[in-house]
């Protein structure tokens, strides 16, 4: 497969919001749809590390990647159960990498300098970071192409977008003179009740505020709040194989759709192998 490996980073400064239930679901979607998909867990408490189930568990982690530019894909990646799904497992446990990193004068370019190593690997990397503002947030984000920031349909949460993720990308701006680009902010509203007046009237602000901003939009689609995602964590398994049809009289899409409709307007370029996926185990071992 000759694509250009794309780097996204799922960020915001706000914990809980969602970051690692997001990446985990869209990698696992794009896995089944037979692209090649790493997921990178820069997260000091190690979720998406433990999120599946793995096949083969690698020796390295992000840890060996940063400290000490580990160059082996065999050392670093560990492959789950789901064909085409690999991690960069966290495991930096006592947080020394943000030390090290902030002190480093290649600090907040280094995971951009090491992407070459995955870039043959992969059509996607997936970029999962903590929920605070830190040296190794601002690395994953001027090493992406593309940054997602879920955000909850509270105006808690919409206030907090503004004063903690929006000013991120507004201060790693002068990284321009290097020319180096901020990638676009694309704003995920997640956990949507299926009726809330209060959710609604956010999802309307927020898409009035970034109207006419160039590198800041709210996408589309927005993930509603409904028990598989939960269900699907502690199964170990991406949302879209819990539920891969709308439960009869509910109102919220079925999860499959949720995350084509997300993977689709993420990734244009790959509609025809989202449009395949039906939720089964098999067609990851068949793509």
């Amino acid at each position: 497969m000759n694509n250009v490996m794309q780097v996204v980073s799922v960020i915001s400064t706000k914990g809980g919001v969602g970051k690692t239930t997001t990446a985990a679901n869209l990698g696992g979607f794009i896995a089944d749809a037979g692209l090649r998909v790493l997921l990178l867990d820069l997260d000091i408490q190690p979720t998406l590390s433990s999120y599946f189930e793995f096949a083969h568990r690698a020796p390295a982690g992000i840890y060996e990647l940063l400290a000490f530019n580990e160059q082996s894909v065999a050392a670093l990646v560990s492959r789950t159960v789901i064909n085409g799904l690999h991690v960069v497992v966290s495991n930096d446990a006592q947080g020394q990498l943000n030390t090290l990193l902030l002190h480093a004068p290649d600090g907040r370019l280094r995971l951009r300098n090491l992407l070459p190593v995955f870039r043959p690997h992969y059509d996607l990397l997936l970029i999962d970071t903590q929920g605070a503002r830190s040296a190794l947030l601002e690395m994953a984000v001027l090493a992406s192409d593309l940054a997602i920031s879920p955000v909850t349909p509270e105006i808690l949460a919409a206030r907090e977008l503004r004063r903690g993720t929006l000013q991120l990308i507004e201060d790693i701006a002068p990284f321009r003179h290097l020319g180096i680009v901020p990638p676009p902010l694309r704003l995920l509203i997640n956990r949507v009740p299926s009726v809330s007046r209060n959710a609604k009237q956010i999802q309307h602000a927020l898409r009035q505020i970034f109207a006419a901003h160039d590198a800041i939009g709210v996408l589309q689609t927005d993930i509603p709040a409904i028990e598989s995602y939960p269900r699907a964590a502690s199964l170990g398994l991406p949302v879209h194989r819990i539920e891969p049809r709308r439960p009869s009289g509910r109102i919220a899409p079925a999860a499959i759709d949720s995350q084509r409709a997300l993977a689709k307007e993420l990734f244009p370029q790959w509609t025809e192998r989202f449009a395949a996926v039906n939720g089964r185990a098999t067609d990851a071992q068949s793509a």
